[in-house]
């Protein structure tokens, strides 16, 4: 993050201090910087460019209604997958032509929503789907425009839980059935096919497979004869997370997208979620207890795994870092875990990491993505505040839910 840095010894997200807001604001929280937001869409804007694509935010990677606002003044659509996800778009201004609705499993409920509210796109994922959403529309006496998700069958290579374009995984329909189906595509009239969609997973720090993808779907395309307005790429771009990984370099992948747009003369889309919102985002915590053990000392923090769900459900790690600095070393190894009652419920080891001490403040990195919409109430523990900091400006974008709410909900 670019808005992240030490002045003297204190952390500071643009021009404020993390230390002061953490002396005001109980620990744990969410910390975004909005220039960070602004910054990283106007670069992947930019980067395709030529191409001028849609770029549709998926929101099921951070669906704070003020982030869905800020992103929706710079023009962004929204990818939602849920009837709630597609109304909080609404709700933060997003027109509905910019909203594409994916998902393997929609309810008639959301699609009678989707239906209703006119969006651009539903990516129907199955030929049940497709049915569905025709004989919805027939009742409703709408024609509704529909994309169909593919499985291209493609080795996104990044972690198995986040490969989606593999023929073994549940989402899209595979090639050879999406043949069959166009067969009987003309006889639900009351759809329209306007659209073809592929995601192939997340975090993805090569373009190999996604130019793999490319050329699946132009030769599907030309075989079929497709006269379609719309080729959905999906998302999936992988950011560094440690220091080893690179990001993709979506300027070399921008070329072959600029150059299937051309040949097939049709506008495309994206859905990039953690790539514009994953480094915009830390998670603050407090060092609750420092607890000795047969091999090394537990630092237990006050934030939980159902604050921060990533570590446990993906083996994720988030790089740690002091809201303080100092020179001192700490001896031998050192795991930051959290208070949930499950062995997973763990954040990271370190060697020769500073000197900590409890009520010490620590921030966990890069968790603008799947950090505060995987959150929970697990253990019965309130969902944690949220905060959006501007220059030296900062305001509450969620704040900390209502225990005694709670329990008597």
């Amino acid at each position: 993050m670019q808005y992240l840095r030490y002045i003297g010894k204190n952390l500071f997200i643009e021009k404020l201090s993390i230390k002061n807001i953490s002396k005001k604001q109980k620990t744990p929280f969410y910390i975004y910087s909005e220039n960070q937001i602004i910054t990283n869409f106007l670069k992947f804007k930019n980067t395709f460019k030529k191409t001028n694509p849609l770029i549709c935010f998926a929101a099921k990677s951070n669906s704070n209604l003020n982030i869905l606002r800020v992103l929706g003044r710079l023009g962004a659509g929204a990818d939602v997958v849920s009837g709630g996800e597609l109304l909080k778009a609404l709700k933060a201004g997003i027109k509905a032509k910019k909203i594409v609705f994916s998902g393997v499993g929609k309810t008639e409920e959301e699609l009678k929503i989707a239906i209703n509210k006119n969006i651009l796109l539903i990516n129907c994922e199955s030929e049940s789907e497709a049915k569905l959403v025709n004989s919805l529309a027939k009742k409703l006496r709408k024609k509704v425009s529909i994309g169909f998700r593919l499985n291209p069958n493609v080795d996104a290579k990044t972690h198995k839980n986040i490969s989606t374009g593999k023929a073994e995984n549940k989402f899209g329909l595979s090639i050879k059935s999406f043949k069959i189906f166009l067969k009987t595509i003309n006889s639900l009239k009351n759809i329209k096919l306007d659209a073809l969609s592929v995601h192939i997973g997340s975090q993805i720090l090569n373009d190999a497979p996604f130019r793999k993808t490319l050329s699946v779907m132009s030769k599907l395309i030309k075989e079929v004869r497709l006269n379609l307005k719309y080729v959905d790429l999906g998302g999936g771009f992988g950011i560094n997370y440690t220091n080893k990984e690179k990001p993709i370099n979506l300027n070399k992948y921008s070329k072959h997208v600029e150059n299937f747009s051309k040949k097939l003369d049709c506008k495309i889309i994206f859905e990039p979620g953690r790539s514009i919102i994953g480094n915009t985002g830390l998670l603050i915590s407090k060092v609750q207890f420092i607890k000795k053990g047969a091999n090394k000392n537990f630092i237990i923090l006050d934030a939980g795994m159902n604050d921060f769900m990533r570590p446990a459900l993906y083996d994720a790690f988030h790089q740690i870092i002091p809201v303080s600095k100092n020179a001192a070393k700490t001896k031998g190894k050192i795991e930051f875990v959290g208070p949930i009652c499950e062995s997973t419920c763990k954040f990271g080891i370190y060697k020769n990491y500073q000197k900590i001490n409890e009520n010490d403040f620590i921030a966990i990195t890069n968790v603008g993505a799947y950090g505060s919409s995987l959150s929970s109430n697990y253990n019965t523990r309130p969902l944690i505040a949220e905060i959006l900091i501007n220059k030296n400006k900062f305001r509450y974008i969620r704040k900390k839910q209502n225990l005694l709410k709670l329990i008597n909900s």
